[in-house]
């Protein structure tokens, strides 16, 4: 069964996921091409394996686009270590996802503040950072953040570990003023390295 977006939703697009309720591609499958809020009411259980056809995605814990978030580019994620890598606690299902509509790797930018509210010392991105603290940044927190173009996944520990937030220059028109809108399961500034989004 493949879902397509409705005409007054987010812009149409190449994305296209195919989930499965069993580990390994088993079990009742299904295509989409747009959000999915609850996999329930397609009546899923939760989501086991996926496979990322084409787009980038992004996945949460829970329905309504909550809880941990997990970037999702093209690939095979067989199992919930593919997509949750070295993240601080276990998570074997995914319950909603939604394209990354503002994904562009090679026309990305981003300013990163010391403080909330854009206050502090900044610093330019345009590049992957597997260490902030490594190529110059000062410590280990980011106050907050300004999307300027394409999308981002935010890392809380060096070399893409920890929990991952999704940043988009079409969220929050871009405008990330605090660590509460890094996402519902963010409870901290720190980030320590950065990687654009790869479309």
């Amino acid at each position: 069964m493949a879902l397509t977006n409705p005409v007054d939703s987010m812009p149409m697009g190449p994305w296209k996921i195919t989930v499965y309720d069993q580990e390994y591609f088993q079990g009742r499958r299904m295509e989409f091409t747009a959000c999915c809020q609850n996999i329930n009411d397609f009546c899923m259980e939760t989501v086991r394996s996926l496979k990322v056809e084409c787009g980038a995605w992004v996945g949460y814990e829970h329905s309504s686009f909550c809880g941990q978030q997990f970037v999702l580019e093209k690939g095979d994620y067989p199992r919930w270590e593919a997509w949750s890598g070295s993240n601080a606690y276990r998570i074997e299902r995914l319950m909603s996802f939604r394209p990354v509509y503002s994904a562009c790797h090679k026309d990305s930018r981003m300013m990163v503040y010391e403080r909330e509210l854009f206050m502090g010392r900044q610093w330019e991105l345009c590049d992957d950072y597997p260490s902030l603290q490594a190529m110059g940044w000062f410590c280990n927190e980011v106050g907050s953040m300004q999307v300027q173009s394409g999308a981002w996944v935010c890392y809380q520990y060096p070399g893409y570990r920890g929990h991952q937030y999704i940043m988009e220059c079409d969220c929050h028109g871009g405008e990330y003023k605090h660590y509460r809108e890094f996402g519902s399961h963010a409870q901290t500034f720190q980030i320590q390295s950065i990687r654009r989004i790869q479309h």
